[in-house]
């Protein structure tokens, strides 16, 4: 098991100026971070692996569909190509970091509802979509980790259940699933039991209190979370996923515009004793 936390605490976009951050981190014992990949292009995730590399952190990107004209699910062939080309360019970003995984809501744009569930026709466009950007993942050697979202952000994937059904239609081996406990508290009946079923698809945690800030400050039954994953034999990444006032691009979804923990240190210090001490008891 690996212990990353997700720069999104902090920022969109990961520069020199975090540097100081990640070094703290690694002090702290993560074994990585997560990257967002919003803008800039290879040269600058390049620059980022070496900063990384320096600091001897491991990582994961994740990245969003960022406007409704890249929408994966859109009726418009037009906007299906500039998703799957903003993608491309986001797996181009992932193979400079270095690193072997790209997660998030990769499935649709967040915020944006159509009055009802998916229909037939929006699952085979996202299917058709995410094979051909499972056959570009794999030709870089990454795995894509898509992300169940709750009903409030997106209405393509709510539960583990969507994902998986979903994932087994796309049928690509480079196309997986990520299991977060902050969306599983609003989706599931019980936030573990979903993961059982899902064992064959996770490839990725987000560990997330019930309101997005310190982990174990809320309610989430992390004790259950780390029994139950570990039951499955997960072995991979535990990233904490906690949100700040400081993406004013993503508040709209995230609907965040007050502060959610007494401090950012409280998030990443609390966070990995929480987890260290939770999966070694587990």
């Amino acid at each position: 098991m690996k212990i990353g936390f997700n720069m999104f605490l902090w920022t969109g976009h990961v520069t020199e100026e975090h540097q100081p951050i990640m070094a703290a981190l690694k002090k702290q014992g993560y074994d990585g971070v997560q990257i967002p990949v919003l803008e800039g292009d290879p040269s600058h995730y390049s620059h980022l692996k070496k900063m990384l590399g320096d600091l001897e952190l491991e990582c994961t990107a994740l990245t969003v569909i960022p406007e409704t004209e890249m929408n994966p699910i859109s009726d418009d062939p037009n906007c299906r190509q500039k998703g799957l080309d903003y993608l491309k360019w986001a797996l181009d970003c992932t193979a400079a970091l270095g690193t072997d995984q790209l997660c998030g809501p990769l499935h649709q744009t967040l915020g944006h509802f159509s009055g009802c569930g998916p229909t037939e026709k929006e699952v085979d466009h996202a299917a058709e979509f995410h094979r051909q950007v499972g056959d570009y993942a794999n030709a870089a050697g990454i795995t894509v980790a898509l992300e169940a979202i709750n009903r409030f952000e997106c209405y393509f994937v709510n539960t583990m259940a969507d994902l998986c059904a979903y994932l087994a239609r796309v049928d690509h081996p480079a196309i997986t699933g990520m299991y977060d406990t902050f969306h599983a508290n609003l989706e599931e009946k019980h936030v573990t039991d979903c993961i059982g079923p899902a064992a064959q698809w996770i490839s990725h945690v987000h560990i997330s209190e019930n309101d997005r800030g310190t982990p174990g400050k809320g309610h989430i039954d992390w004790t259950k979370v780390f029994s139950e994953l570990k039951s499955i034999g997960y072995d991979g990444w535990l990233t904490i996923e906690a949100f700040s006032r400081a993406l004013p691009q993503l508040a709209a979804a995230t609907m965040i515009w007050r502060d959610l923990s007494p401090s950012l240190d409280e998030v990443w210090k609390e966070g990995f004793a929480l987890i260290r001490k939770g999966w070694d008891a587990a």
